[in-house]
C-alpha cells in the first residue's frame, strides 16, 4: 500500500554553482511500520501464528527523489525507491535495489508529466485512494489482492502520461514494453484511468492489462517482463485465492471508486472485474473471472484519531466457483505528525471451491476454498481466517 503521504526532508545538491542548479532540489524520504501481528489457522494443521511483522499500513521504505529546472516551466523529475523487511534488513520486491519504484522523466505545469521506468499503474494512482486499503493498508485489501487494490504489481519498462487537471479532471496512460526481438507485443502492459474531484466528491475509473511472457507449453509460471505480478501463496499443495492462475495467458481488471467527505465523516464504495484468461500453454482452460464490491467508513474522532471499518465481497466464477466476506476494523493515533500507533484487524469467511495449483505444468484439481486475508498471502486452514496488528509507524 502506498497511497498515504510521508514526510520528507530535503537535502540541498552540494557544489551547485550555477543559477540553474540552484533550483534543483533532492531529498530523501523514508517510512517504518512495524507490529506484533496474530494470525489464526495459519498452518496446515490449524495453528495460530504470533509474529512480527512490518508493512500493514505502508510497505517499508526508503527512496531519493528530486527535480531540476529547466526553464520555461519545464522540470527534470525522478524517483528511486527501495522496499524491504523490517525485521530481517533484508530487500523487498524479489530482491530489487529499488523494487518500488524507479524512474526519471519531464513535468510541466501547461501539458503535464511523462515519466520512464519502473512505476505503478494508473489503477493504483487513481482508485486505490478512495478505497479502505488507502486509508489502513493490506488488512483493508482485496482478499488475495486478486485486482491488485495494494499494488502487488508494478509494472517494468513502461512510460506513463499524467494529465494536468482541468476543472477536477485528470487522466493518466501507461505503456510498459514487452522488449522481444520480433514480436513487439509480447509480454507487454498497457492502462489508463481517469479521475475526477471536486469539493467532498471524487470518483475514478479505469483498465489494467498484462500479458504472460512465458509461452513454453506447458506453461509454468508468470513470465511478464513488464509486470512483478504477486500471485496469493498458500501452503504446499494447497489453492492460494489466485495461485492457481499464474499461468494466465492474460490478466485484465477494471475498476471504479467514488468518494464523498463530510466533516469528520469519509465514505467510499468500489468495484473491480479482474480476469485471469488462459491459452494452449496455460494450466488451466476456463477463465477465471473475480467481480469484488468493497465499501468504507472513516471517522476523524479527533485532528489525530481515525477509525474505520471496511468490506469486501469475492465472487469468483468461470473455472472455480468461490466467495470469499472480509470485514475489517482501524484505529490510527499520531503522536506526532511523523509518528502514529494504529490498530488493525480483518476475519474473512470462504465458501464454494478453489484450484489447486499446478505441479510441474499439470493443471490441479478443486479444493474447498479457504481464508486468506487482504493481500498478506497466509492460506488459512479452513474457511475462516482472524488477523489481529498492533504497530506503530514513524516517517521521516
Amino acid at each position: 500500500m502506498r497511497s498515504m503521504p510521508v514526510c520528507t526532508v530535503s537535502l540541498a545538491l552540494l557544489g551547485a554553482a550555477s543559477s540553474a542548479s540552484a533550483q534543483s532540489s533532492v531529498t530523501l524520504y523514508g517510512l517504518l511500520d512495524q507490529s506484533v501481528q496474530y494470525v489464526s489457522n495459519a498452518t496446515p494443521s490449524g495453528g495460530h501464528l504470533w509474529q512480527m511483522f512490518g508493512g500493514n499500513l505502508q510497505g517499508n521504505r526508503f527512496g531519493l527523489k528530486g527535480n531540476e529546472d529547466l526553464g520555461g516551466g519545464l522540470r527534470a523529475i525522478f524517483q528511486l525507491e527501495n522496499g524491504f523487511d523490517i525485521n530481517t534488513g533484508k530487500l523487498g520486491q524479489g530482491g530489487r535495489l529499488f523494487g518500488r519504484e524507479a524512474y526519471v522523466g519531464l513535468s510541466a505545469e501547461t501539458w503535464g508529466t511523462v515519466t520512464a521506468g519502473r512505476q505503478y499503474d494508473p489503477l493504483v494512482d487513481m482508485i486505490q485512494p478512495l478505497t479502505g486499503d488507502g486509508y489502513f493498508g493490506a488488512p483493508f485489501a482485496t482478499p488475495g489482492d486478486v485486482d491488485n487494490n495494494d499494488n502487488s504489481f508494478r509494472v517494468d519498462n513502461s512510460i506513463k502520461y499524467v494529465s494536468p487537471k482541468f476543472y477536477g479532471l485528470q487522466i493518466e496512460g501507461m505503456y510498459a514494453l514487452g522488449g522481444q526481438a520480433g514480436s513487439t507485443g509480447s509480454g507487454q502492459s498497457w492502462s489508463a484511468a481517469a479521475g475526477y474531484s471536486g469539493g467532498p466528491f471524487s470518483m475514478a475509473a479505469g483498465y489494467f492489462h498484462t500479458d504472460n511472457l512465458s509461452s513454453s507449453i506447458p506453461r509454468t509460471g508468470w513470465g511478464g517482463t513488464t509486470g512483478s505480478a504477486t500471485f496469493n501463496s498458500g501452503f504446499p499443495d494447497s489453492a492460494g485465492i489466485n495461485s492457481a492462475y499464474v499461468t494466465a495467458k492474460s490478466i485484465g481488471i477494471a475498476s471504479v471508486a467514488f468518494q464523498y467527505e463530510d466533516g469528520q465523516f469519509t465514505g467510499n464504495i468500489s468495484y473491480s472485474n479482474a480476469q485471469y484468461k488462459p491459452d494452449a500453454a496455460s494450466a488451466f482452460q476456463n477463465t477465471q473471472r473475480y467481480n469484488i464490491g468493497r465499501a468504507f467508513l472513516g471517522y476523524q474522532i479527533t485532528p489525530a484519531s481515525l477509525i474505520g471499518v471496511g468490506y469486501a465481497y469475492v465472487r469468483a466464477t468461470g473455472d472455480a466457483s468461490a466467495t470469499y466476506n472480509q470485514v475489517s476494523l482501524g484505529g490510527d493515533y499520531a503522536l506526532s505528525k511523523r509518528t502514529d500507533l494504529y490498530l488493525v484487524g480483518a476475519w474473512q469467511h470462504a465458501a464454494g471451491d478453489q484450484r489447486v495449483p499446478s505441479q510441474g505444468g499439470t493443471g490441479g484439481g478443486l479444493v474447498p476454498a479457504t481464508a486468506s486475508i487482504g493481500s498478506y498471502g497466509n492460506q488459512a486452514s479452513t474457511d475462516n481466517q482472524i488477523l489481529v496488528s498492533f504497530g506503530i509507524r514513524h516517517r521521516f
